[in-house]
């Protein structure tokens, strides 16, 4: 057992912190306050400097390297803010990833590499309104059709929506009750009978669009489906790996603010000397490490003990409950040891603990994943509806 980074990965770890750091922070800061994403143009150099598709096959355009660099590279494009490393997000550990591993050769061949490229942006279409933690309630239905597929239905709180160029939408394609009858099918944006609302207005998340989504008899070829009807299993084996994007995401808002927190309080002064050098900043900064430390521990282990493979719901669940609890405490810290300057919207700090926030709803509530955990202790899921 290592927990240190081998030679390559901090190298690689390097390349993207140096990168993010040095070319992205005044680009956040333009996103932070239009609400426009990432440009194309960035999402073409990211994918030239090997950023895009970290842990996705060469055969598909990616560097075919595991998903623990795939998750070093987006923490350190996190710390700089959650929309510049959402293209990193959403090629390495998005939906994606279910594509690369349960779909047929042919939309593989047509999606994956173009999203390696920086073409092309996939999101993932889950969440219905009545149809949010209970997922397994969702009512959009998917019919096959001869060689077509035919999707009605409405999506909610898509991160990506109306913005991306691709959804992976899960649907239920059978009359079989729960999880067994629910499937996922790629539709592409320009979908004849897909629609969306009106961008939502968030407390953060500046730059990661989300709308409803309206499907029509929207119609597909049959060779988007991703997985039939009975594939729920194999989407949240996918999703596993989400989760440790998402508590990686968590995880460098906390990160981040540390860095920048531990810098300020050597520099400022009061009382006529650094605030650093007052037992209670000290015990707060120690505070703040250790949790930061722990929760990249978890999600490492996370990644590490699936090789190359898909991460296991406990330790996925596990990594991101306690990165998601853990960045809104880090980031509060921050903002307090800060004063006012951390509450002020010219610096990035109050940014941090908005979107830490978001982190700890999106892709499963931190309650949920409590609930997942206890299951997989247990060996058995709960009925939420007995």
């Amino acid at each position: 057992m290592d927990f240190s980074l081998s030679e390559e990965q901090r190298a690689l770890q390097e390349t993207a912190r140096r990168f993010a750091q040095e070319e992205l922070k005044p680009l956040a800061e333009e996103i932070e306050a239009s609400g426009e994403p990432v440009p194309r143009e960035l999402r073409g150099r990211l994918a030239s400097l090997g950023f895009l598709g970290v842990n996705v096959s060469e055969h598909y355009g990616g560097l075919g390297l595991g998903n623990l660099e795939a998750l070093i590279v987006l923490e350190e494009f996190a710390k700089v803010s959650s929309a510049v490393a959402f293209p990193v997000f959403e090629s390495s550990v998005g939906p994606v990833r279910a594509i690369e591993h349960f779909a047929n050769d042919a939309l593989k061949s047509r999606v994956v590499p173009t999203v390696c490229k920086g073409e092309i942006v996939v999101a993932v279409s889950m969440t219905e309104p009545e149809a949010g933690s209970a997922l397994t309630d969702l009512r959009t239905r998917a019919e096959i059709k001869g060689d077509r597929i035919v999707i009605s239905g409405t999506k909610r709180w898509c991160s990506g929506g109306g913005h991306s160029d691709g959804y992976v939408v899960y649907c239920r394609m059978s009359d079989d009750p729960g999880a067994k009858g629910i499937g996922a099918v790629y539709v592409e944006k320009s979908t004849p009978g897909l629609s969306f609302g009106e961008p939502e207005q968030l407390m953060g998340f500046h730059g990661i669009p989300s709308a409803d989504i309206f499907l029509d008899d929207a119609d597909v070829p049959v060779e988007n489906l991703i997985v039939p009807a009975g594939g729920f299993r194999k989407l949240m084996e996918a999703f596993s790996l989400e989760r440790c994007g998402n508590a990686t995401m968590a995880l460098g808002q906390a990160s981040g603010a540390l860095e920048d927190v531990l810098e300020y309080v050597q520099e400022r002064k009061q009382f006529g000397k650094p605030i650093v050098d007052f037992q209670a900043v000290q015990l707060k900064l120690a505070e703040m490490a250790m949790r930061v430390d722990a929760a990249r521990l978890l999600i490492h282990r996370a990644a590490v003990s699936a090789e190359k493979g898909l991460p296991s719901v406990y330790e996925s669940s596990v990594a991101k409950c306690f990165a998601n609890e853990m960045s809104r405490e880090v980031t509060g810290a921050a903002v307090q040891l800060m004063g006012g300057y951390g509450y002020s919207k010219a610096y990035p700090m109050e940014r941090r603990m908005r979107d830490a926030w978001g982190w700890g709803i999106a892709g499963g509530t931190i309650d949920i994943q409590k609930i997942n955990i206890a299951s997989a202790m247990v060996g058995r899921r709960f009925d939420q509806r007995r």
